[in-house]
Formats: structure tokens, sequence, C-alpha cells
């Protein structure tokens, strides 16, 4: 499970990336209970979403010109230049080479070779999200991928990542560990891109009531991609967009 003892190749920041960050900032608040700070103008008015002063999430105002609102993972990263050319030379793409954020920590922005967007974080003074798996909170992401056996050779020569498949029911799911990692730090999964879609990560957040969620997402404007589903073992789950078209899943999970 995620946890915020983050070991390099681990799950440690997701942001949302919106053309209306005031919109943006209404639904989650108003969808999780989530308090929102801006970091003012020196940090382009991006903000930090929390839950009793933990930071869960960040909302930021940076749409470059033809992208589409979207969640982006950041993986933990010991050095982010370093990790930029082992991208490279293993296929993936760089979408923003590596910068820093004031003290806070290095990043850089990729596109795997399948398309899929995600980013590296290099902790400084912010280590990564200061809440996890709680209700509220990030509880696990997924890659969606048109080939989920091919890209693995990927992401285990960039992260070191230990994948497993994991039986459930007449198919098996690769579950990605870090490196450094036990079974207890499984925080990720591959699961196959539908025909036509486009490949992504997508954040599934932890609710108390995945039904009552869903609900309250469609009232403030949400769109769901599909009924809300239980998967034994696991809890009930539902995808939906938001208001500007970003995706991400709820989960109430299995006890």
């Amino acid at each position: 499970m995620l946890t915020t003892h983050y070991l390099p190749g681990s799950p440690c920041w997701v942001d949302v990336s919106t053309p209306d960050p005031e919109a943006s900032t209404a639904f989650y608040t108003g969808l999780f209970g989530w308090g929102s700070i801006s970091l003012g103008p020196e940090h382009r008015h991006y903000r930090f979403c929390q839950l009793d002063g933990r930071t869960v999430a960040g909302i930021s105002p940076q749409l470059p010109p033809g992208a589409v609102p979207a969640w982006l993972i950041y993986f933990q990263a010991p050095d982010a230049d370093a990790i930029t050319k082992t991208i490279e030379q293993a296929g993936g793409t760089v979408v923003a080479a590596p910068f820093d954020i004031e003290g806070q920590g290095r990043m850089a922005v990729f596109a795997d070779p399948a398309g899929a967007a995600f980013a590296v974080w290099q902790p400084g003074a912010t280590k990564g999200l200061g809440l996890v798996t709680d209700p509220g909170s990030l509880g696990w992401v997924e890659l969606y991928t048109p080939d989920p056996v091919g890209i693995r050779a990927f992401y285990q020569s960039v992260f070191g990542w230990r994948i497993e498949d994991l039986p459930m029911g007449d198919v098996s799911y690769p579950v990605i560990s870090p490196a450094e990692g036990d079974e207890s730090s499984a925080a990720a999964g591959i699961a196959q891109l539908q025909a036509g879609d486009r490949p992504h990560w997508l954040p599934y957040f932890e609710v108390s009531d995945c039904d009552a969620t869903v609900a309250l997402a469609q009232q403030l404007g949400a769109t769901m991609q599909a009924p809300a589903m239980t998967t034994e073992g696991v809890g009930r789950m539902a995808f939906l967009t938001d208001p500007f078209g970003a995706r991400f899943a709820v989960i109430t999970s299995s006890a």
C-alpha cells in the first residue's frame, strides 16, 4: 500500500492541471472536503490541497497550449537529472527537462514509449504528500497502456520496479512495488487500455462511500465513465472525469 515513507520509484505526489483553477478548486474541495492554499504569484498560484493540515494533492494553473486537463503522477527519484538520461535511453520522451522548485525539490515530466505522461520528484524541503490511503487522499495509481506486458521493461529499467502478477479471477493483475520495498509496498498497477483511448496514469482517491461520492461528484459537475463496481478483495470503485475532463477514480477499499 501507499505510505508517506517514500522509497525511490514510489508514487509521492499528484496534481491536476486545469484551465480554471478557481473552478477546479471548488470542485475538489466540495467533493473531498479539502482545504486549499495558494502558494502565490512566485509559484504561479499553484495550490496545495490539504486535509487536517496535511497535503493530499496539488492544483496547477499551468496548462500548455494544446494540452488537455489531466492528473499527473510523480514518482520519487533521488536524482532527477540522472533519471532523465535513463528515461531517454529507455525510449521515453522528455516533456519538461529537470528544473528546481525554489528549494522544495526538483522535478521533470516525461512520456513513456506508449505516450503516458508521468513525472519524477527529487525531494528537497517537500518530501511528498503528507497523507495517503485515508479517505480523501491518494490510495492507488494505475497505468492504462496498450501493451501491459511490453511496457514493463521500460519502467523496470527506469525505476527498478518489482512487478508481480496477482491472480484476480480468470485474469492476472500486474502489481508494482518499489525496488527497495516489500509486498506491503505495492502502490500501483498496470491495466489494459481500451481501443481508441490514450495511454495515461490514473489516480485513485480513497473515499468512505463510493456511491455517495459518485452522486456528489455528478452534482458538482463530474461525469461518470462507468457505473460503480465491486471487485472482491479490493473494494468498490468508480471512474470519473472532473468538469474539465481530467480523469480520476474513487475507491472504497475492502476492510
